[in-house]
């Protein structure tokens, strides 16, 4: 079949989660064009360039911009604004291209990114939407977890569900089970990148910290009070300051890192959430402020109690963490690691559905899925 798949370029965890699903797809002989933004465009033109069954497409996307560990609205929009005639004249232009040079798209996936969905709109082609985010619109989340919700939980349900409306059908990943509210929709384990699942967890003594906004240098002067070691990523320079190693990026080395900490802080991003939970590592979870979809998984980890979460960081709090990390450790055993078997089967069923010409189906066949909804 031949596919048109969008992946969202703002952070690198729909790239990462898309190349699974994009591997599979193209080892089963499906023709696949993918457009992409940002420096999502460049990890997969890399990462897939073995794979002459896939092209890849770079078109604009929004961003944000951060101040701290916040999301810098104002900013944001500027920036977008700034860039959007440029952004548009290139996407016009690949829009051009995917409808002029003959490949005539069968289905449309879309890993949260909006210039495929609006594509087969256009040319009233179904949707498969797979992501983590839909979570927030089509399932019913316990009061008792997500607290009293306000006007950045309004803003994210309806940012999500004008996102992708009126899907085929919506795969979402979760390390989490809410209810489902909302037909056509199907709850599965997350997307592990290969590097996850082969890695082995042999926990150590160093403490793994990812900052997604390297501009928060009040971070490295509070982790040098405290008496344990730290290997901080994403702050954009390397080299040590006493207790604190500052790394370069590196998938391998952030990967063995991550399987033999003995805990991880970072934001509150589904990817490095679910790794961190798939491998049993405890996680301290800062959610970035105003990015209600980064607070609602990090409200469901402390829930569960693989971790705890925090609006921001202080050396008491780390403290804290840390002396109760044997206790996270021990709630994660209960959580099983699975493979990505489950997603990709219920990918081929949805494709064959369509191959068949089936209307929208409201629940899908596949027996790991019963099991897996009643956790």
């Amino acid at each position: 079949m031949r596919i048109l798949y969008g992946v969202v370029g703002e952070g690198m965890g729909h790239a990462t989660r898309s190349r699974v699903v994009l591997e599979h797809l193209a080892g089963v002989g499906h023709q696949i064009k993918v457009v992409v933004s940002g420096r999502a465009h460049g990890f997969l033109l890399d990462r897939l360039s073995a794979h002459p069954n896939i092209t890849v497409e770079e078109i604009h996307g929004l961003s944000l911009r951060y101040f701290g560990n916040r999301v810098d609205r104002s900013e944001s929009l500027f920036e977008n604004l700034k860039k959007a005639p440029k952004g548009i004249k290139k996407n016009v232009a690949v829009y051009r291209r995917v409808a002029e040079q003959g490949f005539e798209p069968e289905l449309v996936i879309s890993d949260f990114e909006s210039w495929a969905a609006l594509y087969a709109l256009n040319h009233f082609l179904p949707v498969i939407s797979i992501d983590n985010m839909q979570v927030i619109n089509r399932c019913k989340h316990d009061k008792a977890v997500v607290g009293s919700t306000g006007y950045d939980y309004a803003l994210a349900k309806l940012a999500v569900k004008m996102k992708l409306p009126g899907a085929y059908h919506y795969l979402v990943t979760t390390f989490f089970v809410p209810k489902v509210k909302k037909k056509r929709t199907t709850l599965l384990p997350p997307i592990l990148r290969p590097e996850i699942l082969a890695a082995k967890r042999e926990p150590g003594s160093h403490v793994l910290v990812y900052q997604t906004a390297s501009a928060n240098e009040a971070l490295i002067p509070v982790l040098k009070t405290l008496p344990y070691r730290f290997r901080v990523y994403g702050m954009g320079k390397e080299g040590a300051e006493g207790n604190v190693a500052l790394c370069a990026f590196s998938e391998a080395g952030f990967v063995d890192d991550l399987r033999t900490a003995r805990a991880v802080i970072a934001g509150g991003g589904f990817s490095l959430m679910s790794e961190a939970v798939s491998l049993h590592v405890p996680m301290l979870s800062v959610p970035i402020e105003k990015q209600y979809e980064q607070e609602l998984n990090a409200r469901y980890l402390a829930h569960l109690g693989y971790g705890a979460w925090a609006r921001s960081l202080g050396a008491d709090r780390i403290t804290d963490f840390l002396a109760r990390s044997d206790d996270y450790s021990h709630a994660l055993q209960s959580y099983e690691r699975r493979d990505n078997r489950m997603l990709l089967d219920c990918v081929d069923e949805l494709i064959a559905r369509r191959g068949r010409d089936e209307d929208q189906p409201n629940v899908l066949e596949s027996p790991a899925l019963a099991k897996y909804a009643a956790r």
